[in-house]
C-alpha cells in the first residue's frame, strides 16, 4: 500500500540532496537510493562512466515468459540560480505544493518510483514480468554518462519501457527529432574604412540566415506535435569593429517531426548556403530521431486504465522538445513517458509540485505496474 508519509518525507529528502547538473555529481542521491531501496529489500547496483556521475539500477523478479519492463526517471536537476524565495534544497510545503530543485523535474517521478517499488515489495508481489528500475545521471546535458550507455553496453535491455520525466500524467507517445548544428563561413580581412576589398563574413551569414527564415518546408502534419521548427542559437564573427569580418559562425536548432529526415533538412541547408558562398563549412553538434509508437500499444492501453481507476483523465500529447524515449527507438525497443510534474514548473525558480500529483503519482505507478501484461 502507498504510504503518503513516507512518500512526502521520501521527496523531501531527495530534494535535500544537491544534484544539480553543471557540475554533475550524483554520487551522493545515487548511494541514498541504493541504500533506500536495500531496506525493504531490493538489491541494486550503481554504474558509473565518469567518476561520481552515478546511475542505480535495480531489478524485482517476477513471472512468466522473461519479458522485463523498464521503468526510469532521472537523479540530476538543473543548476539552482538566484531567484529563489522559498529555499531549494528544502522541500519545503505551503498551500499544498511542496518546493524544491527538481520537484517537478524529476524528483516526483524518482520518489513515486522508489515508493511504488517500497509498496510492491511489502505486500510481497509477483509480477508477471521482471521489473527494472534505473535512476540514472546526467540527463539535463544528454545523458552521455546516463541512459546512453546503459543501452549501449546492453546494461539495460529490456523489452518495454516507461521513461518518467513528464508533467501532469501525459503519456507521451511521438516527439520531434532534433539536430544541431554549427556552421562557419570564412570571408576575406580588410580595413573597415575599405570594405569593397575584403569580403563580409557576418553580411553572408546574416543572407543566409534570412534565406533559411524564409524558406518553405513540406510536411505531413501530425496531431499532437506542432510543426517543423528552427531556431538561431547563437551567432559570433569578426575580430574588431574597423576590420572587415573573414569568419563568421552560428548554431542552429532543427525540430522535425515523424517521416521527416535528417539528411533531407541537412541537404536544404547546403543548397541554401552554397547559394550565397563556397567558403563554410556544417559541424553536426548532435541529432535525435524523432519517435512515435501506436495509440493501441499495450503500455498505452494499461496506463490509460491506470489513471481512470483513480479519477484522471487520459492525455495523448506529444513532445516538442527532445527526452529520452528517442535512446529507446534507437534500440528498437517501445516506450512512452510519462510523469506526475506540474506543467511549468521545471526549471523555473520556486520550483514545486503539487501533494495531489505526487500521491496519486505513486498510486498510478503502482496500480500500472501491478496489472501490467505483455501481449
Amino acid at each position: 500500500m502507498i504510504d503518503k508519509k513516507r512518500l512526502i518525507r521520501l521527496i523531501q529528502k531527495l530534494i535535500s540532496i544537491d544534484s544539480q547538473n553543471p557540475p554533475g555529481d550524483e554520487a551522493a542521491i545515487a548511494a541514498f537510493v541504493k541504500e533506500y531501496l536495500a531496506k525493504f529489500g531490493l538489491h541494486s547496483k550503481v554504474y558509473e562512466f565518469k567518476k561520481n556521475r552515478a546511475n542505480v539500477v535495480a531489478r524485482l523478479r517476477g513471472e512468466g515468459k522473461g519479458k522485463s519492463l523498464l521503468i526510469t526517471p532521472h537523479l540530476d536537476t538543473v543548476p539552482c540560480g538566484d531567484k529563489w524565495h522559498f529555499k531549494p534544497l528544502a522541500g519545503t510545503i505551503q498551500s499544498g505544493r511542496l518546493y524544491g530543485l527538481g520537484s517537478t523535474d524529476c524528483k516526483v517521478n524518482l520518489a513515486c518510483s522508489m515508493e511504488a517499488l517500497n509498496s510492491l515489495a511489502e505486500e510481497k508481489c509477483t509480477l508477471g514480468y521482471e521489473l527494472v528500475f534505473a535512476a540514472t545521471a546526467d540527463e539535463e546535458s544528454g545523458s552521455r554518462w546516463g541512459l546512453a550507455p546503459l543501452l549501449d553496453k546492453k546494461i539495460l535491455d529490456p523489452d518495454e519501457a516507461v521513461v518518467l520525466d513528464a508533467d501532469d500524467f501525459e503519456i507521451i507517445i511521438t516527439q520531434k527529432g532534433l539536430m544541431h548544428l554549427k556552421v562557419k563561413i570564412e570571408g576575406k580581412r580588410a580595413h573597415g574604412a575599405y570594405p569593397w576589398l575584403g569580403e563580409n563574413a557576418i553580411n553572408i551569414a546574416v543572407d543566409i540566415l534570412e534565406k533559411l527564415k524564409e524558406r518553405r518546408i513540406r510536411f505531413s502534419k501530425n496531431r499532437f506535435l506542432r510543426p517543423p521548427t528552427m531556431n538561431i542559437g547563437t551567432i559570433r564573427g569578426g575580430d574588431k569593429v574597423n576590420v572587415v569580418a573573414d569568419w563568421c559562425e552560428f548554431e542552429l536548432d532543427f525540430r522535425f517531426l515523424p517521416g521527416e529526415s535528417d539528411k533531407e533538412l541537412l541537404g536544404g541547408l547546403k543548397r541554401i548556403i552554397k547559394e550565397h558562398t563556397s567558403k563554410f563549412s556544417i559541424e553536426i553538434e548532435g541529432i535525435q530521431q524523432p519517435y512515435e509508437i501506436g495509440q493501441d500499444h499495450p503500455l498505452i492501453r494499461y496506463y490509460a486504465c491506470a489513471l481512470k481507476k483513480h479519477g484522471l483523465p487520459v492525455a495523448i500529447h506529444g513532445s516538442e522538445g527532445a527526452t529520452t524515449i528517442s535512446f529507446f527507438q534507437e534500440k528498437n525497443i517501445p516506450a512512452i513517458a510519462t510523469g506526475f510534474g506540474v506543467e511549468g514548473c521545471a526549471h523555473m525558480s520556486d520550483e514545486y509540485v503539487s501533494i495531489e500529483n505526487l500521491c496519486k503519482g505513486a498510486l498510478v505507478l503502482e496500480s500500472f505496474l501491478k496489472n501490467y501484461k505483455f501481449s
